[in-house]
């Protein structure tokens, strides 16, 4: 019993003793893993010049693999990677570096990179719908890379990432494989490269964001590597705001703003708005505040009760009184892409509820597709990628390139079973560690898949030490999810970012 005890104890004092790194919620390892490291590059390289922000850059492209082992040697897995570097930088301390990716999961970074980041885009009307094809690509003033060099990852089974010869490619799929290997990558470039004293940067978006939050733990606690900066687009890490289920009233209160903006947009409100912004703060103020009391009651609702909800949500979202009645004045999205503009036979989208479709059935209780994605986005960032990458960027393989895939599925969340995940304590602590780390949020007012109301939420109670909260930024744009497809939007995003790149990096 004792030499039991004994091991019980030796066992706990090694817990006690090791170093710690945090992932997200649920996430804690003393022991440290197996790390990634890589084993050789497989790239084209070649240099380029453009006018930026009124300055002539002169950098080099590198893309292609990066290929990963473990420990042992063995091969694990192949990073495509896009970076571009400035010219002539003597000194790393001098350059910031900034890491990007977007999200899905299963997305590649394309949406990011040919969007508005990169210093060539694809082209796209000044409200963000796709253009004739062909397509064209063409030069990107408002590209991040005046401020920073630009790192694209495309995280494995995306773009043309993909698993070793025989590896299994659920050791990658899931909140923890993903951020393991992300950050892994991240390390192994910064260290090839010779970046580590280089002010380092991260940008996400969807669930790039979750993966960002997440990497600012992994990175900091397990590599020692601090973070200067996050700019988050499009953000979740409170998976709570999004789940639409029954007995959970959380959602239906954080999307209602995003539903008055959208219908606001398209006029479909009784009354005709002038002013969105102070109209958005009135609904924030409704949801957060009578709205939720209301939602709070469930079914013990008076008839007096289900009157004033009716007309609130009638001025707020344009749907009939009857319609809302139905729903218990509990609105899915699946619903309101379908409800809002049925009497014109049309649909909205969820990527951006600026665009609309058009079904075969206009009876139907959703839409058959996503507008703002099949319709505006998908065929000309699929064509810019592939033809960029080949053509420009004189970077060859066979794979096909993968977009937006299900080759990720499943997803792996056993960090936290029958949980919902909520990583932002991971970004709390880590900003709590390192006081100098400033985030900022980009949302688009028009975006139904991370509303930016449950973005605020999020932020609110995340806990910060009085003294942090300047640390957290809020931008909003008249965009959706891709807040840079609507050009106004972009030149603003932009004069943002590069504001917030001049705070961060001021002495």
């Amino acid at each position: 019993m004792m030499k039991y005890l004994n091991t019980i104890a030796a066992a706990l004092l090694m817990m006690c003793c090791s170093i710690t790194y945090s992932m997200g919620q649920g996430i804690s390892a003393a022991a440290t893993p197996n790390q990634l490291m890589m084993s050789k590059l497989e790239v084209s390289e070649k240099n380029h010049s453009m006018l930026i922000n009124n300055k002539t850059l002169n950098y080099k492209t590198t893309a292609g693999f990066m290929h990963m082992s473990n420990e042992e040697g063995k091969d694990k897995a192949r990073f495509f990677f896009t970076a571009y570097t400035l010219n002539n930088v003597s000194n790393p301390k001098d350059r910031p570096i900034t890491f990007i990716f977007n999200g899905g999961p299963g997305s590649s970074s394309v949406w990011l990179h040919m969007g508005g980041l990169g210093p060539r885009m694809i082209k796209m009307t000044d409200d963000g719908e796709a253009t004739q094809p062909p397509y064209e690509i063409i030069n990107n003033p408002n590209s991040w890379l005046d401020k920073s060099d630009l790192v694209f990852i495309d995280p494995i089974e995306t773009g043309y990432s993909r698993p070793a010869e025989g590896e299994d490619k659920r050791q990658f799929l899931g909140y923890v494989e993903d951020i393991s290997s992300v950050g892994d990558f991240i390390r192994a470039y910064v260290s090839e490269f010779k970046r580590w004293n280089s002010p380092k940067f991260l940008s996400g978006e969807s669930y790039g964001t979750t993966r960002s939050a997440g990497l600012s733990g992994y990175l900091q606690d397990r590599y020692g590597m601090y973070l200067n900066g996050i700019i988050m687009i499009s953000a979740v890490t409170n998976f709570a705001t999004l789940n639409f289920s029954r007995g959970h009233d959380l959602p239906y209160i954080m999307y209602l703003p995003t539903y008055a903006a959208i219908a606001a947009y398209h006029n479909a409100l009784p009354n005709k708005i002038t002013d969105v912004d102070a109209f958005i703060e009135e609904v924030r103020q409704y949801a957060k505040g009578e709205y939720a009391s209301m939602l709070m009651k469930g079914d013990q609702l008076t008839a007096a009760d289900k009157a004033k909800l009716a007309d609130k949500l009638h001025q707020y979202t344009g749907l009939s009184k009857e319609y809302l009645d139905h729903t218990h004045y509990r609105i899915q999205i699946s619903r309101f892409v379908k409800e809002l503009l049925r009497d014109k036979q049309q649909t909205v989208g969820r990527l951006d509820g600026r665009i609309l479709g058009l079904d075969y059935d206009h009876a139907g209780e959703g839409y058959e597709f996503d507008p703002s994605y099949s319709k505006a986005i998908y065929g000309p960032y699929s064509m810019a990628i592939n033809d960029y990458i080949n053509r420009e960027l004189g970077f060859q393989t066979n794979l096909a390139y993968e977009i937006l895939t299900g080759r990720v599925r499943p997803w792996n969340y056993n960090n936290v079973q029958n949980q919902y995940l909520n990583n932002s304590e991971t970004l709390r602590l880590a900003i709590h560690k390192n006081p100098y780390l400033k985030v900022m949020f980009i949302n688009g007012y028009y975006d139904l898949a991370t509303p930016f109301f449950a973005t605020e939420y999020t932020v609110d109670h995340m806990m910060l030490a009085p003294e942090l909260k300047n640390n957290i930024s809020m931008k909003y744009y008249e965009s959706g999810h891709m807040v840079y497809i609507h050009k106004p939007s972009l030149d603003k995003m932009t004069k943002d970012v590069r504001e917030f790149y001049d705070e961060v990096l001021r002495k």
